[in-house]
Order: structure tokens, then C-alpha cells, then sequence
């Protein structure tokens, strides 16, 4: 587009924090956040105090990618399929055990989506991040994990580690021999996706003309192969589209988040 581009990378609070830089921006369509599903879609309900109003204060530009979530195995859990691992967790309630990154995160989200749909009594274990999960499951302190599938593509296709299933709605074309959880019949329907936004306010001819851009990149066999290296389906789409998406997880993650009554303040 013929400008100069800064990064400004805002961590904390689960992205909260450089997502309220953009949102207090002025709409000029020149301060834009790349964030995810958390700020856009989940935090509000996990956060007490939130000093931004999505739905209010950022204008939905296009979605950019999703990532699955995985459930994975060691060969110390004798399921080759989250079909086999389901039968053996309803065989011995409480005992089988999955990890996650962490309170609050997609992965203990869907854990609690997994249990609700299910019924099946499972022992969730939250860590502080994927590696120390992993080192557990690799140890065989814990039988599964459930995680976004970034981190643990090496170890599946090292044979470190056995994919059980994906928590997307299509199989992940990086991984595409691990079906999904509904093609198994279990009920989980969950991923971390990030998106751009701006600013609410902006002239629609300037979300246009930045949808139409990013979206040609998106379609570029460069983007595709990069997205899918670091674990992701490539998005794209309306600024409508993103907006749908939007409110449609931040119902479905209401109801999970209060039913589970988890809180991060």
C-alpha cells in the first residue's frame, strides 16, 4: 500500500492490553490491532473489568487465520483415535486425565466444552503453558492434552506424540491424516483465530480498501504456505464475516465460561 508499517507489540492480559491501544486510536485506519479470539470474542467474559467494549469500540476488518486446537496422546495411552479414548474415559470415570496451557486459555475452554457436550467425567490439569504439559504427557503424568496445535506439530510428525483428533470444523491441512472431533462423533467445536481490527468509527471506504488488500494477500501462495507452517488455515472474507464470527463465539464461549465459572481478576 505504499506505507511505512510499525510493529508495536503490546502483551498482557491476555491481549487485552494492545487491543485497547487500537480501540482508543483514532479511526483514521492508520493504527490497526492484529489480535485474536480472546479480546475480540472470550475476555470479556473471563475479565471482571475490561477496558474496552468490543462489540462498541473496534471495527471488524477480515479474519486472517485459524488454529485448531489438538487433542494429542503418548503411546502410554492405549487410544489410537479420540473415538478409543472417549470409550476409555467413560470405562473409568475420573481417571484419565488432559492437560491444558493454562485458566482461561482456548485449551482449558474447550476442555470444559469437551466435558459439558460429552458428559464423560475427565480430570482437567491446567499448566502454565504447553511445555510443561508436554513434558508430563511425554513422562506419562497425564493421558492427553488439549492445546492449540502450533506447538506440538514437530512432535506428531516425529511420532512423539499421537494426534488424537482436531477441535476445528475441517481437518488441519498441515496434519491432514488427524481427522476431527466430529467426524468421531464427540462435540467439540473450538480454535483460536486472530483477525485485524481497527478503531470503530472508521470510514467504511477505508475498512474496504484494507479488507481488499489483506485479502489478497491471504490468497497468495506465500501467506498460505506460511500460515499453515506456524499452524494455521488461512481466513479471509467479509468485514461482515469477521463481525459474525465475533458475536457467534462470544455466545458460545458465554455460556461455557459461566457454566465452568472461571475467572482470571
Amino acid at each position: 500500500m505504499g506505507q511505512q508499517v510499525v510493529v508495536d507489540n503490546r502483551p498482557g492480559a491476555a491481549g487485552n492490553i494492545g487491543t485497547d491501544q487500537v480501540a482508543k486510536a483514532a479511526p483514521d485506519g492508520y493504527t490497526l490491532a492484529l489480535t485474536t479470539s480472546g479480546p475480540l470474542a472470550n475476555n470479556k467474559y473471563l475479565y471482571k473489568q475490561m477496558p474496552f467494549d468490543a462489540d462498541k469500540d473496534l471495527a471488524p476488518v477480515v479474519l486472517v487465520g485459524e488454529i485448531p486446537l489438538v487433542i494429542v496422546s503418548n503411546d502410554k495411552t492405549p487410544a489410537a483415535s479420540l473415538k478409543e479414548f472417549m470409550a476409555l474415559a467413560k470405562s473409568a470415570p475420573g481417571k484419565y486425565s488432559v492437560g491444558n496451557p493454562g485458566k482461561g486459555t482456548i485449551g482449558h475452554l474447550a476442555f470444559e466444552l469437551w466435558r459439558h457436550n460429552t458428559k464423560v467425567d475427565l480430570l482437567g490439569v491446567p499448566y502454565k503453558g504447553d511445555t510443561p504439559a508436554m513434558a508430563d504427557l511425554m513422562g506419562g503424568s497425564i493421558h492427553a492434552i488439549i492445546a492449540p496445535i502450533t506447538a506440538f506439530i514437530p512432535q506428531i510428525q516425529g511420532g512423539k506424540m499421537r494426534g488424537l483428533a482436531v477441535t476445528s470444523a475441517k481437518r488441519f491441512a498441515g496434519l491432514p491424516d488427524i481427522p476431527t472431533a466430529r467426524e468421531q462423533g464427540v462435540d467439540i467445536d473450538a480454535s483460536v483465530w486472530f483477525a485485524v481490527a481497527g478503531p470503530a468509527g472508521m470510514p467504511k471506504p477505508v475498512v474496504d480498501k484494507l479488507n481488499k488488500e489483506i485479502n489478497a494477500i491471504l490468497s497468495s501462495p506465500e501467506a498460505r504456505a506460511k500460515l499453515e507452517q506456524y499452524g494455521a488455515n488461512v481466513g479471509g472474507g467479509s468485514p461482515e464475516k469477521l463481525g459474525s464470527l465475533m458475536r457467534d463465539e462470544s455466545a458460545k464461549w458465554k455460556q461455557v465460561v459461566e457454566t465452568a465459572n472461571i475467572a482470571l481478576d
